[in-house]
């Protein structure tokens, strides 16, 4: 079993970009287009989580969060484009677990979903968000590893990172500029040359676990496994 995470975004290119991210990190989603029963919906379906926007049309997404604090005590996350700071107080004052703005880092915004759903499990042991799974190698982010078969890998902070993208991105490839600004986000005058000796060094490793084309290049396009 799966957590279930309620979306409440009413920008349907994000809500679809959204839906494909947490599903393929393993949450079902429920991402309907009407939101003005976000409170009754989060109960009736039986929701581990919300994930709500603060503008939306008619509609305050403070105000939800207060209807679904009046409800239940599923955890709520706030994912807006409003940075102010009065606006986060605002958010987690009305009972919001988290408070993230946009544009969001995709591997971010994973990493704090799970951190909210794992303080917030009640005693539950079926807790799986720090693993991923493509073409039957699993990545276990707590424990920095790749495992395929019987065999397993240690990895370092920075391979694992490389690994986190691609598997949140399986099957598409991710630019360099992308996998640079993930890695190093404060360092501006990186050699570009950083990111190819770290990934030449974990498909080295890969390839002594019988994984020679785990991860494959394209020019011009970027990484993708």
């Amino acid at each position: 079993m799966h957590y279930k995470i309620l979306l409440i975004e009413d920008e349907l290119l994000l809500r679809k970009e959204l839906t494909i991210l947490l599903e393929n990190a393993m949450y079902q989603v429920i991402a309907p287009e009407s939101y003005r029963n976000a409170p009754e919906m989060a109960v009736s379906e039986k929701a581990d989580l919300v994930l709500l926007d603060v503008n939306l049309p008619d509609c305050n997404g403070f105000d939800l969060c207060t209807g679904i604090r009046s409800a239940t005590d599923i955890p709520v996350i706030f994912l807006t484009a409003r940075t102010d700071s009065m606006d986060e107080l605002i958010g987690i004052l009305k009972g919001a677990d988290d408070y993230i703005t946009k544009p969001y880092q995709p591997a971010l915004l994973l990493a704090r979903i799970g951190a909210v759903l794992k303080r917030t499990a009640k005693g539950r042991t079926n807790w799986e968000a720090t693993l991923l799974s493509h073409k039957n190698v699993t990545l276990d982010i707590a424990a920095c590893r790749l495992s395929c078969r019987e065999r397993s890998l240690d990895l370092t902070k920075t391979e694992m990172k490389i690994l986190h993208l691609l598997f949140l991105h399986a099957g598409a490839f991710v630019a360099r500029t992308n996998l640079v600004e993930y890695l190093w986000e404060n360092h501006i005058f990186l050699d570009d040359n950083t990111l190819s000796v770290h990934v030449t060094r974990l498909r080295e490793k890969l390839r002594s676990a019988g994984l020679s084309d785990f991860i494959e290049t394209k020019r011009g396009m970027g990484y993708r496994i």
